[in-house]
C-alpha cells in the first residue's frame, strides 16, 4: 500500500493556514479560526483519502512568530570552519533548550516539515513584503523540503499579489499557487495538486487520483443540488388548496400555502447547506436577496418580484398581497358553460382525473389555491444563485451568505419549464398535498428532464456574477 504524502502548511501566525486547510478538507470545524494572532498552538492533521485510502496528509502547524530572531541564534550556534547542511543544523537546534523555551512554536513547526514530504508555504497577500518572511523562507529551507508558497485571499481587493510574486522571484521561488481559502477558484485544488506533482514526482499518483476524484465530488454534489432545486420547483408548482368561496376562508388559506411554501423553501436551503458540508446558519431563505434591505424577506411580496424583474400577469392579480394565484377557470358560469363543464366531467377517465374533480369542486363554491407563476420563478432565481455561491464558497468563510438580486433572464421570460406546467395538473406529485404519490414514473422522469434544464442554465448564472 503506497503510503500517503504529507503536506506541512506552514507560515508567519495569522496568514490562514488552518482556513487553508479547512477549505482543502472541506471542514468546516477544523481547528480554530480567529483574526487575533497564534491562534494555532500546536499540530493538528487531517487525512483525504479516495474510496478508503489515504492519498494525502496535511498538518495544520502554529504560526512563525520571530524568525529574524531564530536565524540569528541559528548563526550563532554555527562553530568555525563547520560546514553542516540545514537539516544537520536544525537538528542541533531541536536538540537544545531553547528548542523547548524560547522558540518552542517555531521548533514545532520545523519538526513537522522536516517529517513531512513537502511544505505549503502560506503568504497573507494583504500583508506588504516584509523582511521577516524572507528570514522565515531561508529558516524554513533549511529543512530540505519542497517548498510551494500558496498566495491566499487572492480575492480581496486590496491584496499585493504582484509584489509577493517579485519578492518569491528573487528567492528562486517561482513554482507557486494563487489561491483563495474563502473564495477558492474552481481550478485552485488541481492547480494546487499539479505544481505539487511537478516538485514530487513520486506523488503524481496520488494527487492524481485526489483531482480525479475531487471533480467527481464536486459534479455530483452540483447534480444532486439541482435535483434538491427541482424537486422544491415540483413540490410547489403541484402544490394546491381548495377552500370554500368566503373571503375571510380564502385569506387564512392563503397564508397558509405561502407558510408552507417558505418552511419548504427553507428545508431546500438546509438541504444545500448540508450538501455541501455548510453550517445550518450559513445561509437562511429569508435572506435570499436582500435587496439592499429594501424588501427584506417577504418571497410572496409582488414588489419584491417587480424589482427583480419577473413577469407579474394572470393569477397574481386575485392574489397580489400574498402572492397567491387564485384560480378562477369556471367564475361567472351561464347555463352553456356549466353544460360545457357538465360534458368534461362526464367524458374520459384522464379528463375526470385531470380536471373533474376540480371543476366540481368549483360549481360547489369552492376555490383553489396555487402558487403563482412568478413565485416559482423567484424560487428557481434564489436557489440558483445559492447553489452557485456555494460551489465557489471556500470552507474558511466566516460571514453569512448574502446574494444580490438573479440575473438569469431565462428563468424572467418566455414560459415555464414544461415540468412545471405538467406538475400544475398533478397535486399528487407535491409533497406539501395528502395523498402525494412521490415515486409516479412520470414525476420522477419530468424531475429529472427540470434537473437537466437547471444544469444549462448554470453557465449563464455563473458569468453574471462576475
Amino acid at each position: 500500500m503506497t503510503e500517503p504524502l504529507k503536506l506541512a502548511l506552514v507560515g508567519h501566525t495569522n496568514v490562514g493556514k488552518t482556513s487553508l486547510l479547512r477549505t482543502l478538507t472541506r471542514d468546516v470545524g477544523f481547528g480554530e479560526v480567529s483574526p487575533r494572532a497564534s491562534t494555532t498552538r500546536h499540530v493538528e492533521g487531517a487525512r483525504l483519502s479516495v474510496d478508503g485510502a489515504p492519498q494525502l496528509e496535511l498538518y495544520d502547524t502554529p504560526g512563525l512568530e520571530d524568525a529574524i530572531a531564530l536565524l540569528d541564534y541559528l548563526e550563532r550556534l554555527d562553530r568555525p570552519g563547520e560546514r553542516l547542511d540545514g537539516p544537520a543544523r536544525l537538528e542541533r537546534f531541536l536538540a537544545g533548550s531553547e528548542a523547548r523555551q524560547r522558540y518552542e512554536q517555531e521548533a514545532k513547526v520545523l519538526r513537522q516539515l522536516l517529517a513531512s514530504d513537502a511544505g505549503l508555504y502560506v503568504i497573507d497577500v494583504r500583508e506588504p513584503v516584509l523582511a521577516k518572511y524572507r528570514d522565515e523562507l531561508e529558516v524554513l529551507s533549511m529543512c530540505g523540503r519542497p517548498l510551494l508558497p500558496v498566495l491566499n485571499f487572492v480575492a480581496s481587493d486590496n491584496h499585493r499579489e504582484g509584489e509577493w510574486r517579485e519578492a518569491l522571484a528573487r528567492l528562486g521561488l517561482h513554482a507557486l499557487v494563487a489561491f483563495d481559502s474563502v473564495a477558492p477558484p474552481e481550478d485552485g485544488e488541481r492547480r494546487l495538486y499539479e505544481s505539487l506533482a511537478l516538485m514530487i514526482e513520486r506523488a503524481r499518483p496520488q494527487l492524481e487520483r485526489l483531482i480525479d476524484d475531487h471533480e467527481a465530488q464536486r459534479q455530483a454534489r452540483r447534480q444532486t443540488g439541482q435535483r434538491l432545486i427541482a424537486e422544491l420547483l415540483i413540490d410547489c408548482a403541484a402544490c394546491r388548496r381548495s377552500v370554500a368561496a368566503q373571503s375571510q376562508l380564502e385569506q387564512q388559506a392563503m397564508f397558509e400555502l405561502r407558510d408552507a411554501i417558505r418552511q419548504r423553501e427553507q428545508r431546500c436551503v438546509e438541504a444545500l447547506l448540508r450538501l455541501y458540508a455548510f453550517r445550518p446558519d450559513d445561509a437562511h431563505a429569508s435572506d435570499l436577496p436582500l435587496l439592499d434591505g429594501r424588501w427584506g424577506d417577504d418571497l410572496f411580496n409582488p414588489e419584491t418580484l417587480r424589482q427583480l424583474g419577473i413577469k407579474v400577469g394572470g393569477g397574481m392579480a386575485a392574489g397580489a398581497a400574498t402572492g397567491v394565484g387564485v384560480d378562477l377557470l369556471v367564475g361567472g358560469l351561464t347555463l352553456g358553460a356549466a353544460a360545457a363543464v357538465g360534458a368534461v366531467i362526464g367524458g374520459t377517465a384522464q379528463t375526470l382525473r385531470n380536471y373533474g374533480q376540480r371543476l366540481k369542486s368549483k360549481l360547489k363554491g369552492q376555490r383553489e389555491l396555487t402558487v403563482d407563476d412568478a413565485v416559482l420563478r423567484l424560487l428557481a432565481l434564489r436557489q440558483q444563485q445559492l447553489l452557485a455561491a456555494l460551489d465557489s464558497r471556500g470552507h474558511a468563510a466566516m460571514e453569512a451568505i448574502t446574494l444580490s438580486a438573479p440575473q438569469e433572464a431565462l428563468w424572467r421570460q418566455g414560459r415555464l419549464p414544461t415540468a412545471l406546467s405538467m406538475a400544475r395538473a398533478h397535486p399528487e406529485w407535491s409533497s406539501l398535498n395528502p395523498h402525494s404519490r412521490l415515486q409516479d414514473a412520470e414525476r420522477t422522469e419530468q424531475l429529472e428532464q427540470l434537473r437537466t434544464e437547471l444544469a444549462a442554465l448554470r453557465p449563464a448564472t455563473e458569468s453574471s456574477k462576475k
